[in-house]
């Protein structure tokens, strides 16, 4: 799948799926500008994707900011010209029980989760529609949602209710923008090996758990996911739109749990 010549915003690209999507993309050729908090994370990523011949840069960006967001497409122009296709793959997860959840940090995740995507979604298609009106070709954007859009796990109240947010504002956004020929899509993994679920590494209770519920047997890994992405940001996918694909290792179907191997 080619990309050459195109231009990706990928925010929390400086690890995990961010990442794994910005390599993945500038495998095929894309230009790729990563944004994340976290300065030097990102500029670790940055240096992953310099290593492998990618033309990239970084951004610090806060994606609840609206000033970081204008910066960040600004920046974006500066460095590439334009902008063809964004992943909002920023987000965070603050596990408490619905009884125990602090409100501030219902509204803060909501914050990056939601509001995010939905402040770097507006500004960057405002700036698609600008390059189409302009002669350009449309770009597409891809949001990352995640199979608890879908599941209610009662420890995880804000990150569950924001990534139903995300499906539902991929929906509006991808009718929105299909008059100008502009795709929108989701992205919903299951368990993927991020940091998120860096404690099945040790624990062994918690791993089963994970395996229990996924029929191929096995933690997906980002570039998984990256495949994905790269999919829908192609013209191979030019027909998509308004979608939610769930690379879950078939846990979503799932009604009963699975019997899992003891590999101790």
């Amino acid at each position: 799948m080619s990309l050459n010549g195109k231009v990706a915003i990928i925010t929390g690209g400086g690890r995990g799926i961010g990442l794994a999507c910005a390599k993945r993309l500038a495998s095929d050729g894309a230009k790729i500008v990563i944004a994340d908090v976290d300065e030097e994370i990102g500029a670790t990523g940055l240096g992953e994707l310099e290593a492998q011949g990618a033309e990239a840069i970084f951004v610090p960006c806060d994606v609840g900011e609206r000033l970081d967001v204008r910066n960040l497409v600004t920046s974006a122009l500066e460095a590439f010209g334009s902008v063809d296709i964004l992943i909002n793959n920023a987000g965070i997860i603050i596990a408490s029980d619905f009884l125990d959840i602090e409100e501030e940090d219902f509204d803060r995740v909501l914050r990056v989760n939601l509001k995010g995507g939905f402040l770097v979604g507006q500004a960057v298609a405002r700036q698609m529609v600008a390059q189409i009106e302009a002669g350009g070709a449309p770009g597409t954007i891809i949001n990352m949602s995640s199979v608890n859009a879908v599941f209610a796990i009662p420890n995880q109240v804000p990150y569950s209710v924001s990534k139903g947010g995300v499906n539902q504002l991929t929906k509006v956004m991808a009718q929105s923008l299909a008059p100008y020929g502009i795709r929108v899509n989701a992205i919903g993994p299951g368990s993927i090996m991020t940091d998120m679920l860096a404690t099945i590494t040790t624990d062994k209770k918690a791993r089963h758990m994970v395996l229990s519920r996924t029929p191929l047997g096995r933690i997906g890994e980002p570039s998984e996911i990256a495949s994905v992405a790269a999919f829908l940001a192609s013209d191979d996918a030019s027909y998509i739109t308004g979608q939610i694909i769930y690379p879950d290792g078939g846990r979503l179907g799932l009604n009963y749990t699975v019997p899992v191997k003891d590999d101790s």
